[in-house]
């Protein structure tokens, strides 16, 4: 595959702004690849698709207020710099992209909040676009931590619009989120409702929860033709053992196993048995999936619709065939779905 094959006719205009006012009320497109049967619904009649003994996987990853602005030392010029990961608890040593890069060199120090209530020194170019920076504080840790996070803004992605308002806090961030430690959300989670959650329990549909905090690797371009010459960023992840028992127990039962997202598919296809199997594990992929691939764990995934050339449209041409996902997407903007972070849905079986 060639990442021209990724490009389809794309506006602005697509893309949603806000999320839907009701979480589960969002568009759903229901694709089923058997029989190429495709439905309109909306996203709480999900639940119609799945039968008691169906597990759902989902990322329980939490958003953290990833983005600050301040103001380099001496010329006082303005900068925004999005935390990526925390590199040493005890040195404050974070890996951070700078906006503008090509100005702030090793040894600045960088000022944030009133009365520079943070400061922090630039102590190593780790990309073209990157920095590794040591903040200077005198407080503890959880002092440390509250003063960043005080100075953060949701990390909401400019192409959806440029200023974040008070409802993103909420909206930006899943209603299961409990590990802090992403910079974007999981986006195909966003459609859940806490009475949608209850009513997928009450009909015995089980939860397997995963974590893969979303770092740059989720969102970075794609800057050469051929595929295969991609190489994605490391993103942390865990699959506890309660997530592979009652998944794999599902499996075995020849249950439907859905992936709630593309982030919780790069992370089960990252560690599985010989036998197909989900395989408990701790530690990092930069796991890239793209046609032809064989899927192991999940027979089903939800995701929204992706923008033009992104890695996610990739993984998902891989899951519902490239050529029937063009297809679909044109079918979607016919329809009048909206695309994006706050978009709508699609449910492929």
């Amino acid at each position: 595959m060639k990442l021209s094959q990724y490009k389809y006719d794309f506006s602005p205009d697509m893309l949603a702004k806000y999320p839907a006012e009701n979480r589960d009320e969002s568009r759903l497109l229901v694709f089923d690849r058997k029989s190429g049967k495709i439905e309109h619904k909306i996203f709480k009649d999900i639940i119609g698709y799945f039968r008691e003994g169906d597990v759902m996987i989902f990322n329980n990853t939490k958003v953290f207020p990833a983005r600050l602005y301040g103001n380099k030392e001496k010329t006082g010029a303005e900068i925004e710099i999005f935390l990526l990961r925390e590199l040493n608890r005890e040195q404050r040593l974070w890996d951070v992209l700078v906006d503008p890069a090509r100005k702030i060199r090793i040894g600045n120090k960088l000022y944030f909040g009133d009365d520079d209530a943070l400061v922090a020194e630039v102590i190593d170019n780790t990309t073209s676009r990157g920095r590794t920076l040591r903040f200077l504080f005198d407080g503890d840790y959880d002092q440390f931590k509250a003063a960043l996070y005080k100075l953060g803004e949701t990390p909401l992605p400019r192409w959806i619009r440029p200023k974040v308002e008070p409802i993103d806090a909420e909206r930006y961030q899943t209603i299961y989120a409990k590990v802090e430690g992403a910079v974007a959300a999981p986006t195909a989670g966003l459609h859940f409702s806490k009475h949608l959650l209850k009513r997928l329990e009450i009909k015995g549909i089980g939860c397997a929860e995963v974590t893969l905090h979303v770092g740059l690797g989720n969102f970075r371009s794609v800057d050469v033709e051929d595929l295969t010459k991609h190489k994605m960023d490391s993103e942390q992840i865990f699959i506890p053992e309660e997530a592979v028992r009652i998944v794999n127990a599902a499996r075995a039962k020849e249950k439907r196993v859905c992936a709630i997202g593309t982030t919780v598919m790069r992370t089960i296809e990252s560690s599985v048995s010989t036998d197909g199997m989900l395989k408990p594990f701790e530690g990092w992929t930069n796991k890239f999936i793209f046609p032809p691939y064989d899927f192991s764990v999940a027979n089903a995934m939800v995701t929204n619709f992706h923008l033009p050339l992104s890695t996610q449209l990739m993984m998902v041409s891989a899951f519902a065939g490239y050529e029937q996902l063009m297809k679909l997407y044109e079918t979607a903007k016919k329809e009048g779905y909206k695309f994006g972070t706050y978009g709508d849905a699609m449910l492929i079986l």
